[in-house]
């Protein structure tokens, strides 16, 4: 369906809002209809273009329901889009001047992304109580009623045994800890049953240790470290202080509601084929590894491997992937990248200059956003919020594109206490400004905002709306957006060069980035090629017509398994964005001179390592001495199908060591008058 086939109602929400009807027309991609109040008094006409069976989007988010009942009853066929213009643009102290960005919003929304895939767990209620006192037992009481439970006190001290049974109330201490919710095994020491005769305290009997238990679900009431890193993100593990009753009260709760099937998006997909982690068991990449918060990948051979249950969907890993092993997909990184063109075009068309996307998440940012709308000066108007599942998720390739398409700044909203590390998004802003300076974007042009405080985002997104004034690309690239999140990274930095303010060839780049060139002591290279056989992105590759070494620095994504693996030690890695090498063919490296089978003439090696191997050994080895060790230099300079024939026809054992002669009594009786 053609944007001339979309209808875009923007509403005023009862003239509280300045519209600019005509930029609205040429920017929000699609048949503009104004209104005043579309979810009461003008409700119709929103029914009629449902009726009609047009695709419609709508300015506004907060009358959802009425529009779904709307399009129910209007029995609509075509999707609809909404938008929220108002709290984003209209609601400003700059609200008049806000039309180009509600013109981006309105256009952004109409673009369609790919829905995540489904991870699916189930629960069958099966919980285990973790404390150290009667807490433990009593929140065990409360939730025996929705769940099977188990209460494991940790080193408990004089408790009153329960008048009845109702659960198994255990002693041990968790060792270990693994699963999700539905799939949790522990592992547990120092593990003993009560006496069913104790009296006046919990008696246990022998303990031991390494027992094993499996639930669905852990309630921790121990006051202690968490089982788990980034806890609060691990599904089915509910951690309180057993000194707060409010947060106790919120676990058990939701404990209680953890029976049943639950949903969550696969918020990462991946190709083991791509990962660069490590070839022959020499490590490579590690910063999917270093960088996720919950423990959700490990490695498993040359490649690491995602749990997709475990993981919460920071996507710190899939903005760090350099070969797209790890792509996120909520939304997939060439959708966003979609949506900031549609954006990015529709501001330009609609008579808007200097740009800056504001990144935030849902839950946090929007509430911010709501907040300084409603009591503040409202988001200024060249300042274009953007939703995010999770800031961190965004990659050097998104912004590249970003200001390839003519925006001035990105600017990420986080919280003031971040629910994960930052580190992975830092190196892409760092990695970034590198880049976006040298090419003449500025200095600094993306920035992170850390608070949880309306006026302190309103600051913020002034002050980068003021700095960013008069900069971006004076004409923005068009190029569409790819699926394959290596080829959008390639496509995005070469359309940046070429629009740059002040492009520049080379930009070095600190150790760690994901491009770069490799150094090779072309002297000590012996075209053994096993950097070849290691290279994961095809970056590295030989000549089957010559010996010969060649390099694609496109492809290098900067993880170390060349230097790791030759032999040498020839190989070190140059990290830099290369844009006239990105563009070349591939580079000769180095080159020699095939070696010929002086029987056949296949090439099979260098002619200089045939020689320096006839060199070492002629003459100065038993194996290759006399008459038979001409013979067998005769087979070094063999290929392997001449060596083998030589070998079986001729009865030829080229490693047989001369035999030694059978010694006799005269030779004893000669030696020792020798002695004598």
């Amino acid at each position: 369906m053609s944007a001339s086939d979309r209808i875009v109602f923007a509403c005023s929400c009862e003239r509280t809002m300045t519209l600019d009807p005509d930029a609205l027309a040429k920017g929000c991609g699609g048949r503009l209809e104004t209104a005043n109040q579309l979810c009461r008094a003008e409700i119709g006409r929103l029914e009629a273009a449902f009726a009609a069976g047009a695709a419609v989007t709508i300015g506004c988010t907060q009358e959802e329901d009425a529009f779904a009942d709307a399009a129910e009853a209007a029995g609509a066929s075509a999707p609809y889009a909404l938008a929220n213009v108002r709290e984003t643009g209209g609601w400003s102290s700059e609200g008049a001047a806000a039309g180009p960005k509600m013109a981006a919003l309105l256009a952004m929304a109409g673009t369609p992304v790919t829905d995540a895939a489904i991870v699916t767990l189930e629960s069958e209620g099966v919980a285990l109580v973790l404390g150290r006192d009667e807490a433990a037992i009593e929140a065990a009481r409360r939730l025996a009623d929705h769940l099977d439970v188990t209460v494991l006190l940790e080193r408990p001290g004089d408790i009153a045994p329960p008048r009845k049974a109702e659960f198994p109330v255990l002693k041990g201490r968790v060792r270990t800890a693994t699963g999700h919710l539905g799939a949790f095994e522990l592992s547990i020491d120092d593990y003993a049953a009560p006496s069913p005769a104790s009296r006046a305290r919990l008696l246990f009997g022998p303990a031991r240790d390494g027992a094993t238990s499996a639930c669905d679900v852990i309630v921790d009431l121990r006051g202690d470290q968490p089982l788990f890193p980034a806890h609060d993100l691990r599904p089915g593990y509910l951690r309180a202080d057993p000194r707060d009753p409010v947060a106790v009260e919120r676990a058990l709760f939701d404990a209680a509601n953890l029976v049943g099937t639950f949903d969550k998006p696969r918020f990462v997909n991946f190709d083991a084929g791509l990962c660069a982690h490590s070839r022959s068991k020499i490590v490579g990449c590690t910063r999917c590894l270093d960088l996720c918060p919950t423990g959700a990948i490990a490695p498993a051979g040359d490649h690491v491997a995602i749990d997709p249950a475990i993981c919460a969907g920071c996507g710190q890993c899939a903005a760090a992937c350099p070969t797209g092993a790890a792509s996120y997909a909520l939304p997939a990184a060439g959708d966003l990248v979609a949506r900031l063109r549609v954006a990015t075009r529709a501001y330009r068309a609609a008579g808007g200059a200097d740009a800056v996307i504001l990144f935030h998440d849902v839950e946090h940012g929007e509430p911010l956003i709501d907040a300084l709308a409603r009591f503040g000066d409202g988001l200024p108007a060249t300042v274009i919020p953007v939703a995010v599942n999770e800031i961190t998720q965004v990659g050097p390739e998104t912004l590249a594109a970003l200001f390839a398409y003519g925006a001035a700044g990105a600017l990420f909203l986080a919280r003031a206490k971040p629910k994960h590390p930052l580190d992975g998004l830092a190196r892409t802003v760092e990695t970034v400004n590198t880049i976006l300076t040298a090419l003449g974007f500025g200095e600094a042009p993306v920035g992170v905002v850390e608070t949880d405080d309306p006026d302190a985002l309103g600051a913020a997104a002034r002050a980068a709306a003021r700095a960013r004034a008069g900069s971006g690309a004076a004409v923005p690239a068009t190029f569409l957006a790819q699926p394959k999140k290596r080829q959008l990274l390639e496509i995005a930095f070469r359309e940046l060069h070429r629009v740059a303010p002040a492009p520049v060839p080379v930009v070095p780049l600190a150790a760690g980035a994901p491009f770069g060139g490799i150094v090779v002591d072309v002297e000590g290279c012996t075209l053994c090629l096993s950097c070849v056989s290691a290279c994961p992105a095809d970056a590295l590759s030989d000549n089957p017509e010559r010996p010969m070494l060649r390099f694609t620095e496109s492809l290098c994504v900067q993880c170390g398994l060349c230097a790791a693996t030759c032999p040498e030690g020839v190989i070190t890695l140059e990290p830099r964005l290369d844009f006239a090498a990105w563009d070349a063919p591939r580079r000769v490296i180095k080159e020699e001179e095939p070696f010929c089978c002086i029987e056949c003439g296949k090439a099979f090696g260098t002619k200089a390592t045939i020689e320096r191997v006839m060199d070492k050994l002629g003459g100065r080895h038993w194996m290759f001495s006399g008459e038979a060790g001409e013979e067998r230099l005769r087979v070094l300079q063999m290929c392997e199908d001449c060596r083998v024939q030589a070998v079986v026809n001729e009865s030829f054992d080229p490693h047989e060591a001369p035999r030694p002669k059978p010694r006799t009594s005269e030779d004893y009786i000669r030696e020792r008058g020798k002695l004598s």
